[in-house]
């Protein structure tokens, strides 16, 4: 691919991106507006070319910006949010004035320097949070009044008859059950807030910078952001898939839908998906006994063991095997999934399955964790049991039992 193509189809990219992008040279005027943000504020290029960048801020703010401005170009900062901990505000061409969030890059270009500012209007997103707000008041003000409530009703029975003792600790399991929730909400909330702003903004500048870098021999810069953007795309999908399992969960509307399949197959199948995520001389080993035929859920199932090979993979060294057995026989489908990697602290076992555990000696290593509570609580609405056994530096083994009585000469059976 030639250089005038690639510039050609970075020009596409910075006239259809669907985010305002403005370049504005080092002393403060604008320089080129893509289509997006001459939407956004109302003007036309020709308009905006050689205006002060303040043009488009609110009159009460200008005083300020140019100071902020002279200092950002003055120390040649690297890309940064702008006003974090602040509320910003632009003007549109009628006067309108609307939220926005705004990324600065700079860039030398023929001894110039230029600053890049990707502007995102985030009116809809403002009322959602005031809405959220209003919402998360009102649910703290029920929470509050059902818990005082609960607590008078506690006080009064256990004043009254000895009897009545059984009946004043279901209410207080109520209300840790109501906190529990509670705390769920909120960090949610502030898992969603915080994780999703750091990959969504390291994708839009990587993929922008990208079009800096035009001759053969900055490869190695353009694979760099290209690397962050699948890697944070990859974060995201993870956090996503995570939260709505979670909340499925705890909703109740995860359903069991258990059908005759054969266990080998749903195995070798997700193997195979599993295969691109491998690091560099890591192997599956993969080792069935007994029939091959299970009746239970197959979508839970794969859901199960995809969460921990992908563990046993992300956790394990390169060059390291990773051994998997399956065993259907006597009415019992077992699963054994064995890894030579960090292992996990004694102290750590105990709460492995927890919401939002994550183990000491992960903390460099991305997750949300939520994998292994969705995993346990997948197995328990299966009717089986997961145990654990590790060692550190030395591997992990998972083992997972289902009591299955379709199982046992299922080839005899009627289809299901």
């Amino acid at each position: 691919m030639n250089s005038s193509t690639i510039i050609h189809q970075f020009e596409a990219l910075f006239n259809n991106a669907a985010i305002g992008i403005i370049t504005v040279n080092q002393n403060g005027r604008i320089e080129l507006v893509n289509r997006f943000a001459q939407d956004q504020f109302g003007y036309s290029e020709a308009e905006l070319s050689g205006k002060l960048i303040e043009v488009l801020i609110p009159k009460r703010f200008t005083h300020r910006h140019d100071r902020h401005r002279d200092g950002y170009f003055a120390h040649n900062e690297n890309s940064r949010p702008m006003g974090m901990g602040m509320d910003l505000y632009a003007v549109k061409k009628d006067g309108t004035e609307f939220p926005v969030e705004v990324s600065l890059s700079t860039y030398k270009t023929d001894g110039m320097q230029y600053a890049i500012a990707f502007i995102n209007d985030i009116t809809i997103r403002k009322r959602s949070e005031e809405a959220l707000i209003r919402l998360n008041a009102h649910l703290e003000e029920k929470v509050k009044e059902r818990t005082d409530s609960l607590c008078k009703i506690v006080e009064q029975l256990e004043m009254q008859i000895r009897e009545a003792q059984e009946k004043d600790l279901q209410l207080r399991k109520s209300l840790e059950k109501e906190k529990e929730l509670n705390e769920l909400k909120s960090r949610f909330v502030s898992l969603a807030s915080h994780e999703f702003r750091t990959p969504l903004s390291t994708i839009l500048s990587s993929a922008y910078l990208v079009s800096k870098y035009v001759t053969t021999d900055e490869q190695s810069k353009r694979d760099k952001h290209i690397d962050r953007i699948v890697s944070s795309v990859n974060m995201l999908t993870d956090i996503l898939n995570d939260f709505l399992s979670v909340g499925k969960i705890e909703e109740g509307k995860i359903q069991i839908r258990n059908t005759e399949f054969h266990i080998t197959e749903l195995c070798n199948s997700l193997f195979g998906e599993l295969n691109t995520i491998l690091k560099k001389g890591q192997t599956i080993a993969y080792s069935h006994t007994g029939i091959t035929k299970v009746f239970m859920d197959p979508s839970l199932l794969k859901h199960i063991m995809m969460n921990l090979v992908s563990n046993a993979i992300k956790f394990s060294p390169e060059g390291s095997p990773i051994a998997i057995g399956t065993e259907c026989a006597d009415g019992q489908t077992s699963i054994t999934i064995k890894d030579s990697g960090m292992g996990i602290p004694a102290e750590d076992r105990q709460h492995l399955f927890e919401r939002f555990f994550r183990g000491t000696n992960v903390t460099n290593i991305q997750g949300t964790g939520l994998g292994l509570h969705i995993v346990s609580r997948y197995v328990e609405m299966m009717n089986g049991i997961i145990m654990v056994e590790s060692e550190l530096d030395k591997g992990t083994e998972f083992t997972i039992k289902f009591i299955d009585k379709n199982s046992v000469g299922h080839e005899n059976h009627p289809t299901h």
